[in-house]
């Protein structure tokens, strides 16, 4: 008894009270990320910063996607396709002559909302693999849609001639780094009082039993859109920042393939975590970015990597590092 209390003694002594791992890995995280552009300023290397932009972007839409996919349950196959909502709502807003940033982050949410909400309702009303199906279709849809579109470009795509005008941040990439940070810690934090207030509770219950949740009065069908439309409505922020970062709208943005790459990166650094879907996209692009320097065909490696990683890591990235520190 005496051995133990002194390794509890220990212990306690090591860790400070009101520190936990979580919060001060995540606090070192957004440090990093926010050394970045210095790092690329004292190199010279654009090259670094407009890497770490894009992991910015898809970490956005990967923590979106969390919110539906990770706590409600809801495995979205077409969530790419907010992302080229946003992409094309700057495109077509500025092929027209209206470049304020504002206007475009207005049209961003309005027409998100707009879409999300009818097709929410629709998929929501089936499960399972009903609901993964209905998600593509639709999603494949809106695909076609802009191929379609031979006055914005089609297949090719849309070139943004002026991108999203906000006064002297304008064209600045240090800028839209900075806005893009700040834009994904803003939802983390917003995304964590969610998951902790009555509405994150019926959520996370009703993606476990939702027929308990309507046994006690409450109808799971709103949270459950809300949510959908909420996750829709981060994809497409981050479609603004990639429209506005690669001056360039492209019906790939909303292909299955860029969906399911999503939900990769959330299963990758850990589905149901707040951080863990920031972890995966990092992880995903930068293993992306290694291995296609080291062979043509990192595909046929990553893939096998990937997989191993889902299995074994039960919990994620975020879940191994978060519980090897704990256990130290």
């Amino acid at each position: 008894m005496k051995m133990e209390s002194s390794t509890l003694n220990t212990r306690a002594s090591r860790a400070p009270a009101g520190v936990s791992w979580p919060a001060a890995l995540t606090a070192l995280i957004f440090v990093l990320l926010l050394l970045v552009p210095v790092y690329a300023s004292v190199t010279d290397s654009a090259y670094v910063l407009l890497q770490f932009s894009r992991i910015l972007v898809f970490a956005l839409a990967a923590v979106g996607l969390n919110l539906a996919l990770g706590y409600g349950g809801l495995v979205s196959f077409g969530h790419a396709m907010y992302i080229g909502i946003g992409a094309y709502c700057v495109a077509i807003a500025s092929h027209y002559g209206a470049d304020s940033g504002v206007l475009h982050l207005l049209l961003v949410v309005v027409v998100t909302a707009l879409i999300a909400a009818p097709v929410g309702l629709i998929a929501l009303r089936t499960h399972g693999i009903a609901f993964i199906m209905i998600t593509l279709a639709l999603a494949q849809m809106f695909y076609f849609l802009a191929v379609g579109l031979k006055q914005y470009g089609g297949d090719e795509g849309l070139p943004i001639q002026q991108i999203s005008r906000f006064g002297d941040l304008t064209g600045s990439h240090v800028g839209l780094y900075l806005a893009l940070l700040a834009c994904l810690g803003a939802s983390l934090l917003l995304l964590r009082r969610v998951i902790r207030s009555r509405f994150g509770l019926i959520l996370r219950a009703s993606s476990m039993d939702a027929r308990r949740v309507r046994a006690v009065g409450t109808s799971p069908l709103a949270y459950r859109l809300l949510a959908y439309v909420l996750s829709a409505e981060l994809c497409a922020l981050a479609g603004f920042f990639l429209a506005n970062l690669t001056a360039f709208a492209s019906p790939a943005y909303m292909a299955w393939t860029a969906s399911g790459e999503l939900i990769i990166m959330v299963l990758l650094g850990g589905a149901g975590t707040l951080i863990g879907p920031v972890v995966g996209a990092a992880g995903f692009l930068l293993l992306e970015e290694v291995l296609k320097g080291v062979t043509d065909h990192w595909m046929i490696i990553m893939g096998p990597v990937i997989v191993l990683i889902v299995l074994f890591l039960r919990n994620g990235l975020w879940g191994m590092i978060v519980s090897s520190k704990e256990e130290h």
